[in-house]
C-alpha cells in the first residue's frame, strides 16, 4: 500500500467541460478495513483521504469539473472550493488516475 501517486503519470488534466472518469486499470472502492476510500490498481493501493474520496467517487464519467465542483459545493455546504477541487483533479490526472 501507498499514500503516494502510481508511477507513470499522464500529463494534461481534463479540460473543464469534458465527463470525468477513473481511468483502467484502478477502482475506486470503500475499504472497512482502512475506514477510507481507496483506489485499487494491479500492483496496490493508495489510501485516499475523505476529499479525495468524495472527489473521485463522482468521477463516474457523468459529471465535468464545473459540475463537480457545483456538486461538492452542495453536499458540504461549502464555497469557493473549486480551486482547490481543480488542483487535486489536476493531480489526480497528473497521476494518471483520470481519464
Amino acid at each position: 500500500m501507498t499514500d503516494l501517486a502510481h508511477e507513470g503519470a499522464h500529463s494534461n488534466a481534463a479540460a473543464p467541460a469534458t465527463p470525468l472518469t477513473i481511468r483502467k486499470p484502478f477502482r475506486l472502492q470503500w475499504e472497512a478495513a482502512q475506514n477510507a476510500h481507496v483506489l485499487l490498481y494491479p500492483e496496490g493501493m493508495v489510501k485516499l483521504n475523505q476529499s479525495a474520496g468524495e472527489i473521485l467517487k463522482r468521477c463516474d464519467g457523468t459529471r465535468d469539473v464545473d459540475t463537480l465542483v457545483a456538486e461538492l459545493e452542495q453536499a458540504f455546504n461549502a464555497t469557493g472550493i473549486g480551486g482547490e477541487v481543480r488542483a487535486f483533479l489536476a493531480d489526480a490526472h497528473q497521476r494518471g488516475w483520470l481519464e
